[in-house]
């Protein structure tokens, strides 16, 4: 039976809801604290690093000023691009099937990530998925610039708009809380991914909230009668 979603266009967060990149950003995160003197995280620490902007968190998380985070951010991205960004990391399973399956029903998609955008385009680039995404956001390089998740979802729905998308009926698949903010902002449904990396009060104010692909598939992808 045909197919059809219920939402005019699929915006994507990327870390945690797409792409498990928790092991380069754990090796990158402890090389750079511990040249700024602070402990290196452990893995069941990245809860508190994975998602915001890394700009922010190192404010949040040990307390960097401003100029001591962009300082940090700067080192952190060096490690990065010398490690290749898509170093460790994988789909989770059955995302990219989903992605795959959207396209081929005719819905358009982007992304709306605060991962820097250069390091989106490597990561959809190296999954093959670049040609079911009509347009690719992220974060600009420093973080500042375009770096809230409000900012960059309104990119990312300008993009859609530019290239000829209805985006009347949008909705955001995330697994942070900052998803679900930021998406306020712009009226924006989200359905909040728990396969992330998140803290179990994070998906208050998600419209929907999702343990496997298959579920997240069954509000995305509806039996088309007609």
């Amino acid at each position: 039976m045909p197919v059809r979603s219920p939402f005019s266009c699929v915006l994507w967060d990327v870390d945690g809801t797409i792409v498990d990149a928790s092991e380069g950003i754990l090796r990158r995160l402890a090389v750079t604290l511990e040249h700024y003197g602070h402990p290196a995280p452990t893995f069941a620490e990245l809860v508190h690093w994975i998602g915001p902007p890394m700009f922010e968190s190192f404010q949040t998380n040990v307390g960097m000023t401003p100029e001591q985070s962009a300082e940090a951010v700067a080192f952190y991205r060096v490690l990065g691009k010398a490690d290749g960004y898509t170093t460790g990391a994988r789909l989770y399973p059955g995302i990219a099937d989903l992605i795959a399956d959207l396209a081929a029903a005719g819905v358009p998609q982007g992304t709306a990530s605060s991962k820097p955008e250069i390091q989106v385009l490597a990561l959809v680039d190296h999954f093959a998925l670049a040609p079911f995404f009509t347009a690719v956001t992220g974060a600009t390089a420093d973080e500042r610039t375009l770096a809230t998740k409000a900012d960059i979802i309104a990119e990312a729905l300008r993009r859609l708009q530019a290239a000829g998308v209805d985006t009347s009926r949008p909705v955001l698949i995330g697994d942070r809380h900052h998803d679900i903010d930021g998406a306020a902002v712009h009226d924006v449904p989200v359905i909040f991914v728990r396969w992330g990396f998140s803290w179990p009060h994070e998906s208050e104010g998600a419209t929907a909230v999702v343990d496997t692909v298959d579920q997240l598939r069954s509000l995305l992808l509806v039996a088309d009668p007609g």
